[in-house]
């Protein structure tokens, strides 16, 4: 009797092993599955399949902060961007890659590529992976935004804080004229290395929310120079010219900053009535989610004290 049970138990062990195995089986080619479920995304150079849940992101150029607003997990990304001390820590565990570094991305097995129009070797990295490019300055910051979050299948997500960013933009920027009064004009100066420039309405450094969302001034000056090219290379004893009555300064930590010293900046009355706001350079050149609320707050606080 004790020699028929044990065969039948040792079968009945096999098949409940058998069915677990089928099960687990199921379950990994289920999940595969929705990995691998891809959309049709409009790109600039026609349509594209791209995952529909992205799990493994290279970011060559920009749009990183567009990619962790709407919870994409990085595992590449340029050195520009880990620079940003307002993306960094959030970008820790990423590695550095360039448009150049085609074995380094292919062991990072991404399974979306973005980066700038601009970049090298597109057909290479579409053989790595769906390569999604993006002129700069071809739409608008906050389009930019909707449109990283269709390729992410996030459009919504980004429609809600592209709406509830520019109400509050915009509310700041009705505080801000009510102090400061509706005609005053405010200056986007930024110190580079032994440069300085003057930027016009969508050049990164607060400029899309001083002039578009809180429909500040910008000096008739700059506007000649800057406002149709993006930027404009001044010289130390030009500086007044193009001085509004408050200063943005973007200043990066090793610019040279001599021109401060001299009489032309000194006497200039935004600099002698302490309004001039001085703006951490690093980082202060992108126009992500992430990058603007930093600059939202910087502005406000320095605006309106609050």
């Amino acid at each position: 009797m004790k020699k028929l049970i044990l065969p039948f138990t040792l079968l009945l062990v096999l098949l409940i092993s058998a069915c677990g195995q089928e099960e687990a089986n199921d379950n990994n080619k289920t999940s595969k599955e929705q990995n691998e479920e891809f959309i049709t995304y409009q790109s600039e150079n026609g349509p594209i399949e791209v995952p529909a849940n992205p799990q493994r992101i290279v970011l060559l150029s920009g749009f990183a902060g567009n990619v962790l607003q709407l919870g994409g997990n990085i595992v590449g990304v340029e050195q520009w961007s880990k620079n940003s001390p307002a993306l960094a820590d959030k970008l820790k565990d990423a590695e550095v890659v360039t448009d150049e570094d085609l074995e380094k991305i292919i062991e990072l097995e991404p399974d979306l590529i973005i980066g700038l129009s601009t970049i090298k070797n597109v057909d290479k990295l579409n053989q790595i992976a769906p390569t999604v490019t993006y002129t700069w300055g071809k739409v608008d910051y906050l389009t930019q935004h909707i449109e990283i979050g269709k390729l992410l299948n996030k459009e919504d997500e980004a429609k809600a804080w592209v709406d509830d960013f520019t109400a509050r933009a915009e509310a700041a920027g009705d505080e801000i004229r009510a102090k400061i009064g509706e005609d005053a004009t405010v200056s986007v100066m930024e110190s580079y290395g032994k440069d300085l420039y003057v930027f016009g309405n969508n050049f990164a450094r607060g400029t899309e929310i001083l002039y578009q969302a809180m429909k500040l001034n910008m000096p008739e000056k700059v506007k000649e120079v800057a406002l149709e090219s993006g930027y404009y290379t001044l010289s130390t004893e030009v500086i007044p010219e193009y001085a509004g009555d408050y200063i943005i300064l973007s200043k990066y930590s090793d610019a040279d900053t001599s021109f401060q010293e001299t009489e032309a900046y000194k006497n200039i009355p935004a600099v002698k009535n302490n309004r001039v706001f001085v703006m951490e350079g690093e980082g202060a050149s992108f126009s992500d989610p992430i990058t603007l609320e930093k600059q939202l707050e910087f502005l406000k606080t320095s605006f309106l004290g609050n």
